[in-house]
C-alpha cells in the first residue's frame, strides 16, 4: 500500500517561498507520476503542479507557472514543490498525489494515492 506524507507547510508573508516535500513509501517511487494540488475553503481541489516518473516532464497550473516549480528525487523517495513569490490566493491546504504511471496528468481522479494534506497560509 502506498503512503504519502506531506511536510514544509506554514504561515508564511507575500512575496516568501515555502518549500512542501512528499515522502513515498510502500511501492516502487519510480512507477509512479507525482502531482500536487490544493483545495482553498469553500472551493474544489485543483492542481497545482505534476511530474513524471524520470523528472523530464512537469505540468503546471497557469496560476502558479513561473513561481512554482515541481522536482523529484527518485533517491529519496521524495517530491518537492518549491513556491517562490507566494500570494495570498496560494492559501491552500496542499495535497500530495501519486498516480500508477510514467505519465502525468491534471485530473485528480486519475490519482489512486492521496497525503493528508499540509496547510499553507501567505499573509498579506
Amino acid at each position: 500500500q502506498v503512503q504519502l506524507v506531506e511536510s514544509g507547510g506554514g504561515l508564511v508573508q507575500a512575496g516568501d517561498s515555502l518549500t512542501l516535500a512528499c515522502t513515498f513509501s510502500g511501492r516502487s517511487f519510480v512507477s509512479y507520476a507525482m502531482s500536487w494540488f490544493r483545495q482553498a475553503p469553500g472551493e474544489e481541489r485543483k492542481f497545482v503542479a505534476g511530474i513524471n516518473w524520470n523528472g523530464d516532464t512537469t505540468l503546471y497550473a497557469d496560476s502558479v507557472k513561473g513561481r512554482f516549480t515541481i522536482s523529484r528525487d527518485n533517491t529519496k523517495n521524495t517530491a518537492y514543490l518549491r513556491m517562490s513569490t507566494l500570494k495570498p490566493e496560494d492559501t491552500a491546504v496542499y495535497y500530495c498525489a501519486a498516480r500508477f504511471s510514467i505519465v502525468v496528468v491534471r485530473g485528480a481522479d486519475d490519482y489512486e494515492y492521496w497525503g493528508q494534506g499540509t496547510q499553507v497560509t501567505v499573509s498579506s
